[in-house]
Parts: C-alpha cells; sequence; structure tokens
C-alpha cells in the first residue's frame, strides 16, 4: 500500500490533496470549520473536505442577521447536485454576519473554502464551553487524516 505524505506549509496541511490550516478548530464528523476573530466573534465555514464531498454547489440557505442559533442546529443549509445538509452552528450565539458572495454562489466555497467563502459570523454565548467539543493543531489534523482515508477522498477545488 502506497504511503500517504503530510506536507506542512507553515499555516497549513496538505494531506490528499486537502487543506488543513493549523489556526482553525474543525467538527470532524461534519466537516465545519470555525475560526475566532479577534473581537470574541467566530467566522464559520466548510471545510475543503467538506466541499469535495458536497460536490459543485448549487445553492445556499444561510440564517439571517439576528438570528439566535443553538449549537448544532442548522445555521445553513447547502445543495449540491448530489447532496444537500445543514451546516451545524459550532458555536451558540447570534448571526451577525452573513456572506452574501456566499448566499448569491455557493459554488465560491468550492473556491475558497478557507478564505473569501466563509458562510457566516456569530456572536457566541459561551465560547470557551464550545470550542471544548471541537479539535484544532495536531489533534485536527490526525482526526481528519482517519477521516480522510476512511472515505477515500482526495480533494480537489473547482475553478
Amino acid at each position: 500500500m502506497e504511503k500517504k505524505s503530510t506536507q506542512d506549509f507553515g499555516n497549513a496541511w496538505e494531506y490528499q490533496g486537502c487543506m488543513i490550516p493549523k489556526d482553525l478548530y474543525y467538527d470532524i464528523e461534519n466537516q465545519v470549520w470555525l475560526r475566532v476573530n479577534e473581537d470574541g466573534t467566530v467566522t464559520m465555514g466548510l471545510t475543503d473536505v467538506g466541499q469535495t464531498r458536497a460536490g459543485r454547489l448549487l445553492h445556499a440557505r444561510i440564517k439571517p442577521v439576528g438570528t439566535r442559533v443553538r449549537k448544532g442546529k442548522p445555521i445553513a443549509t447547502l445543495e449540491s447536485g448530489k447532496w444537500a445538509g445543514p451546516v451545524p452552528a459550532l458555536v451558540e450565539g447570534e448571526v451577525i454576519d452573513i456572506n452574501p458572495k456566499v448566499a448569491e454562489d455557493p459554488n465560491f466555497i468550492n473556491i475558497d473554502p478557507y478564505g473569501e467563502a466563509w458562510i457566516v459570523k456569530v456572536k457566541p454565548v459561551d465560547l470557551e464551553r464550545d470550542l471544548k467539543d471541537l479539535v484544532t493543531g495536531e489533534e485536527a489534523l490526525e482526526k481528519m487524516k482517519e477521516h480522510i482515508d476512511e472515505w477515500d477522498i482526495v480533494c480537489m477545488r473547482c475553478m
């Protein structure tokens, strides 16, 4: 069996073509990432693995600004030609911003899942509590590799 290697790019790892930024928190099961912003808010989006498994995203429904979300409940719903599913809120809180680019053209997630194609920003109620259920750093890398191997994923981005 071919040995798969992990590349270290300083701010991110790459495994099977899938980028895994080091500074994010991850929900591996749902393939959603979370970034803690300097002002205490959080930004969430779909991982590289998530966008690859979904295929070309065609539709997005995102909870409007001002919506109070419970952790684990859908904050958005994404749909491709082969998949439709919820994006769960990784924290309890209030939606303070949605990405208009993603709302208008969710395929943008397939191109830049960690950059300009974030989905939603939330003001969390209890960030410290909610982060305990997510993985980050080396633990995230190992869990992501297990997930990639289990599902035999090779990440690709649509252009």
